[in-house]
């Protein structure tokens, strides 16, 4: 919509163009004063009150810039600090996961140094049971190795002892067989021996009581063996 000033201008500007010219002439123009001077005073008393809606206008566009500028501006500004704000969240986040690794990588490593020297003790451990066992297997095979040799000297003795007792037993029975068959065959509960029978040999007792005392003493000196001994 136009102003009234420019509506004034656009008559002034028909009015012109209406007027005549003047005689042999081709610029000049024959203008009725009175009406060119009413529109004239028109304009002059119209021109303050559009310069001050004009004045009004552009103060309401400035105010109206400004308001958008400091829109802007606060949208900027919150558009900034949001932006600034996931930056800062995300560096948060990236230190995070750097101080996670980080600490699992340290806890990996830690478990696998005591994984290891877990695993080494066990072994060196192991190590040390295997070797304790055959040493103390080695010693208890050479005190069995000379158990059974010093065993096998005293049954050797101790068999020939019995033997010898048995020897001593069974040549005493021979030399007393005749006379039980006698004995038995006679019928009185007493008889006196016959002159041609023949004399026990005194000395056979006194052998068989030296035998006897060597099997005891055979026997106190063997070791005392458990019974799962072979």
């Amino acid at each position: 919509m136009s102003s009234r000033i420019e509506q004034i201008i656009d008559e002034i500007d028909e009015f012109i163009e209406s007027c005549k010219f003047q005689p042999l002439s081709a610029t000049k123009i024959i203008v009725n004063k009175e009406e060119i001077e009413e529109l004239l005073r028109e304009l002059r008393l119209k021109t303050p009150d559009e310069i001050k809606r004009y004045q009004k206008i552009i103060s309401n566009k400035d105010a109206i810039l400004e308001d958008a500028q400091s829109k802007a501006d606060a949208i900027i500004a919150d558009a900034q600090a949001k932006a600034q704000e996931l930056v800062t969240q995300h560096e948060i986040m990236q230190k995070a996961y750097a101080q996670a690794n980080d600490t699992i990588n340290a806890a990996n490593k830690q478990a696998q140094e005591i994984l290891d020297s877990a695993t080494q003790d066990a072994n060196s451990i192991r190590l040390s049971a295997i070797t304790y066992t055959d040493d103390m297997m080695a010693n208890i095979g050479s005190v069995l190795n000379q158990t059974l040799e010093d065993a096998g000297g005293k049954y050797k003795g101790f068999i020939d002892a019995l033997q010898s007792c048995l020897d001593v037993v069974n040549h005493n029975r021979q030399e007393l067989a005749p006379q039980t068959a006698q004995a038995a065959a006679m019928t009185g509960s007493y008889h006196e021996e016959p002159a041609d029978a023949p004399e026990f040999n005194r000395s056979r007792p006194s052998i068989l009581y030296a035998s006897i005392l060597l099997l005891t003493s055979s026997r106190a000196s063997l070791p005392t063996l458990s019974a799962s001994a072979p």
